[in-house]
């Protein structure tokens, strides 16, 4: 949910790639004969067929011939470093993930193109929106076309089955969502006679994920905020962080939350929910559909009905939420000025990523070739026709599209649709993190241990290990491990930028 969640990021954000698009031999040479070469993350098990029919129709479609060079997920990460030691970059390197010390250090270095000017020219580029292209920046420059994804995508999903046995409304105030929670715990929402329900169900990471997103809504920050006298401070040093927590420790202390939720793991979060433990999750909207899933695996009867709730409010703190995406920004299309010396050269590499962007490519990554991998329905839906032949064909090159917002789906099931619809609607009122596009050398080498002792003291206090005393104590503890030091340069940088 941001830059400052270094734990988390590597594995919800874009992997780290490598992805070349080569009008040469690699080497700088920039109009010599022969097809681009695009090296790019794979993370199915096998590689398309070369020239395959994904390819040919993207070639067709941008009027480029190009070579496809796939990397295992599990070897990118050496294979950048390698290629940047060297400079043996490609004509477009594809960088993430976005928090990576490397990477940042990398497009800073003067490698690469500040691509900001150049973008206005071109039909799909010029319409990355700002909040997406702020978040891309580094300390002002915009060194690369910022892979776009939906900015924020959780909320609160509420078993409404549950809701509907009980005669409860649907929540919108934490103050109602305190009182489902309550209700989900104590009056027997599944009807069984015995005392095996909660209302809240959480995991491990709540500190980094579900609670975080619900501390939005108390009015934190995602990450990192700006208070009114311009510092850039963590927002768990900021009263309305506290005041969310006072409030989930009641939820903890009253027993409307798993009690074990420290140690749950996801997947046994998400069997947990499944197997009807838990009706109140903090998660992607897209999550209903998933929790269906298992529940049908696990028993073809079970019934398992949803609320999708974006809209969540407390007391008179205005609609907001907070952006788990870094802003909808998932890594970097860099360009390194070695390997496209000139403007007519970048301008040719910026043209080809606009052409991805089209609806065309956009489908093709996506769904395939009409026909081959997929239909289309009367009512517009778009079923895979071939499941194997998709996952072949098509699917390695999903990770690659430099947009997932270019177009919406209309899937079969409705709670897709309903997400999809939701999510669009949570733009309207993101909140990201002002501190994604700064940088703080303290931030690269002391965060991880200074998150990791708050993430600490948050479990001890929620589970009342400690008072609001001890985790105050706690950040005054790491204000002198480094603490201090990042706020000021973060402080810094922001003033430079925004000055």
């Amino acid at each position: 949910m941001g830059r400052h969640r270094t734990a988390v990021a590597s594995a919800t954000v874009l992997a780290l790639t490598l992805a070349a698009c080569s009008g040469g031999s690699g080497e700088g040479d920039g109009g010599s004969a022969g097809p681009m070469t695009w090296m790019t993350v794979i993370h199915t098990p096998t590689t398309p067929t070369k020239n395959g029919p994904v390819e040919t129709a993207l070639e067709k479609h941008t009027g480029t011939e190009f070579e496809l060079q796939w990397v295992p997920a599990a070897s990118t990460e050496e294979k950048l470093n390698a290629a940047l030691a060297s400079e043996q970059l490609a004509d477009l390197v594809t960088l993430g993930p976005v928090e990576s010390t490397t990477v940042r250090s990398a497009l800073t270095s003067g490698m690469f193109w500040d691509v900001e000017k150049y973008l206005k020219d071109f039909p799909n580029l010029a319409k990355i929106d700002a909040t997406t292209k702020d978040s891309a920046r580094i300390d002002g420059k915009l060194y690369g076309v910022p892979y776009q994804k939906i900015k924020a995508r959780y909320g609160v999903v509420v078993r409404q089955d549950w809701l509907d046995k009980l005669g409860l409304e649907v929540p919108h105030t934490i103050d109602e969502l305190t009182k489902v929670a309550q209700a989900f715990t104590e009056d027997d929402p599944d009807g069984n006679g015995k005392d095996d329900t909660v209302g809240f169900y959480d995991r491990e990471e709540s500190f980094l994920v579900g609670f975080e997103s619900l501390t939005g809504y108390f009015g934190a920050g995602s990450g990192f905020e700006v208070t009114a006298d311009g510092k850039v401070v963590p927002a768990f040093t900021t009263d309305a962080f506290k005041e969310a927590m006072k409030w989930y420790r009641g939820v903890y202390e009253n027993g409307w939350v798993n009690q074990e939720f420290v140690t749950v793991q996801k997947q046994n979060q998400q069997d947990g929910i499944a197997r009807g433990k838990g009706g109140i999750v903090v998660t992607g909207l897209f999550e209903a559909k998933n929790y269906n899933a298992l529940a049908k695996s696990a028993d073809p009867d079970t019934p398992m009905e949803w609320a999708l709730i974006n809209d969540m409010t407390y007391k008179d703190v205005p609609r907001r939420i907070l952006s788990d995406t870094n802003g909808g920004m998932g890594g970097w299309l860099a360009i390194p000025k070695k390997n496209v010396p000139t403007e007519d050269e970048l301008r040719k590499v910026l043209g080809f990523i606009d052409k991805l962007m089209d609806k065309k490519a956009y489908g093709l990554m996506t769904n395939g070739i009409e026909g081959e991998h997929y239909k289309v329905d009367g009512d517009g839906v778009v079923t895979i026709t071939d499941q194997k032949k998709w996952e072949q064909e098509v699917q390695p090159f999903s990770s690659s599209r430099p947009s997932e917002k270019v177009v919406t789906y209309k899937s079969s099931d409705e709670y897709v649709n309903e997400a999809n619809e939701l999510m669009a609607q949570n733009e309207a009122n993101v909140v990201t993190n002002p501190a994604q596009s700064l940088t703080s050398k303290t931030y690269d080498t002391r965060w991880s241990t200074i998150e990791q002792q708050v993430n600490d003291a948050y479990n001890q206090y929620i589970t009342g290990q400690i008072e609001m005393s001890g985790f105050e104590a706690v950040i005054e503890r790491v204000r002198g491990q480094g603490l201090d030091q990042i706020i000021e340069e973060f402080t810094a940088a922001y003033a430079e930028v925004n000055g």
